[in-house]
């Protein structure tokens, strides 16, 4: 879900389903998205809207 072009998006989302990738997306792991891979499923699989903002990343934390 972070590289690849438009036709592996409908490939993955044909095989795998939305429901399955929203969980996907929803359980990521810190590191597992760049920021524009995070950004795009979001607005791809409804998790955000065009007037709201996406969620933060799963950011690394020290100390």
């Amino acid at each position: 879900m972070n590289i690849g072009d438009y036709e592996d998006v409908l490939d993955l989302v044909e095989q795998m389903g939305e429901d399955e990738l929203r969980r996907v997306l929803t359980q990521a792991e810190i590191g597992q998205f760049n920021e524009r891979s995070w950004t795009y499923w979001h607005y791809r699989l409804g998790l955000a809207r065009p007037d709201q903002a996406v969620p933060i990343p799963p950011k690394r934390r020290l100390g």
